[in-house]
């Protein structure tokens, strides 16, 4: 990668961070250890600067795709730089790759039909069923970007880095002593009709938003822990994260293709930090 260019993701993500990392990575304290309990397509990991990553996700395929992509880059470029020349660029062979992908088992044929599905797919969503089988349509790119810069770029960088496939309770409860958290959980919605992403089978809860908060005050407060969140700034977010310093932002939202139609939205970092819980 160019010195001039700054790191990019190799995944297009729903609610991704490159818009505003910069304003992130600002904000987030020094430390050895960044600690990321959602890590999505790696955009704060990609722009940060720390010793050490652990970088977990619920979505296996993710993780999984992540693990390859660090153990053996140059054999996956090749293996997936095939799928990228037009022949599969149509909506019969999209349909085919992504039956095969919800058939098979094998964990490294499957990271290579996600990524031909994440930048195939309609605006590079990352959708389940309730069966957990990857749903979402066919995109109709003209000529879908291949990102073998940035896959180089996460392979060196994932050096320094050890992946997870964990709920985020799970990673608050082994939180290292010296961590640094920064979390980007699916978002609430922003209205009451809205309804919360899902980037699992699963999907994430109000319930869970909740719990997400009380674990980060609690880790500020028991384990002077500093925990960062990203979210909607909404009525419901300000009440569960009235514990923390709020900062606000505004971030584009790639919510659809053309580009005169994507707004703006409200957002803001709760930061929980030992001196915020001693209030």
């Amino acid at each position: 990668m160019k010195p001039s260019r700054k790191p990019r993701a190799f995944l297009k993500w729903a609610g991704g961070k490159a818009s505003i990392s910069e304003k992130i990575c600002r904000r987030l304290p020094k430390g050895r250890l960044l600690v990321e309990p959602f890590v999505g397509a790696g955009s704060i990991f990609l722009r940060s600067n720390y010793d050490a990553y652990i970088l977990n996700d619920i979505n296996p395929d993710l993780i999984n795709l992540f693990k390859c992509v660090a153990n053996d880059v140059e054999t996956y470029i090749q293996d997936t730089k095939t799928f990228f020349n037009g022949e599969y660029n149509n909506k019969e062979t999209y349909y085919q790759i992504r039956e095969e992908f919800n058939q098979t088992t094998d964990p490294y044929h499957r990271s290579v039909l996600f990524l031909y599905l994440n930048r195939f797919c309609y605006n590079g969503l990352c959708r389940y069923n309730s069966k957990g089988i990857f749903n979402v349509p066919f995109g109709r790119y003209k000529k879908p970007y291949f990102p073998e810069i940035e896959l180089r770029y996460f392979a060196k960088k994932a050096s320094k880095a050890t992946f997870t496939c964990l709920d985020f309770e799970e990673v608050f409860r082994t939180l290292p002593d010296d961590a640094i958290v920064y979390c980007d959980p699916p978002y609430a919605p922003i209205s009451p009709t809205a309804s919360f992403t899902s980037y699992a089978k699963d999907g994430f809860s109000a319930e869970q938003q909740e719990k997400l908060a009380h674990l980060s005050a609690m880790a500020a407060l028991q384990k002077r822990i500093p925990v960062m969140i990203s979210n909607h700034d909404t009525p419901f977010t300000r009440e569960i994260y009235e514990q923390a310093r709020l900062v606000f932002l505004k971030a584009a939202r790639n919510i659809s293709q053309k580009k005169d139609k994507r707004k703006k939205t409200k957002e803001l970092l709760a930061i929980f930090t030992p001196e915020s819980q001693a209030k």
